[in-house]
């Protein structure tokens, strides 16, 4: 599994960027009937999105890190609802959905990005950064190097047809 340092670096904190860029590109040429304070609460979760991943990442914690990250999807879920909510409008036409249902794709691939990731997050064994000590963070390094290891000697055997049972290797 890749680390990351920067929450910028992330999969999912990128898609959220781009979920943001659509919806205030799609807003400056939505139609003038949409109301303001549609337009706000739409931004307003679009930017939730990214900006609750980057808050949850910098917190430290593994558990904090969760709930930020729920949070994001919760946000990911209203830019899903909101845009539902406006296909259904008579009034709009079907440039219109179709961009709204770009839209809507964007906000569900966050959201399944969101959700694996909290879902290996509940799986680790890890607290957190804040609460790793020296010798856990060797431990860790030790666990996950092993791992490592053990991957790459199951893929040599598999290349040489699992012959360094036999001692082909």
């Amino acid at each position: 599994m890749s680390t990351y340092d920067h929450f910028e670096d992330l999969p999912v904190w990128r898609s959220a960027a781009q979920l943001y860029d659509r919806v205030d590109d799609f807003l400056a040429v939505a139609p003038p009937r949409l109301s303001r304070s549609f337009r706000d609460q739409l931004e307003r979760a679009a930017l939730s999105v990214s900006n609750n991943i980057a808050e949850g990442f910098e917190r430290g914690t593994t558990n904090e890190l969760l709930a930020f990250l729920y949070i994001a999807r919760g946000s990911a879920g209203e830019v899903r609802s909101m845009l539902v909510l406006l296909g259904h409008r008579p009034w709009v036409t079907a440039d219109l959905k179709s961009q709204i249902s770009n839209l809507r794709s964007l906000s569900e691939s966050c959201s399944r990005q969101l959700r694996a990731w909290a879902g290996s997050l509940q799986e680790s064994d890890i607290t957190g950064p804040r609460h790793l000590t020296e010798k856990s963070r060797g431990n860790y390094d030790k666990r996950r190097a092993q791992k490592e290891g053990e991957a790459e000697f199951k893929k040599l055997l598999a290349a040489h047809g699992g012959a360094g049972a036999a001692g082909g290797i």
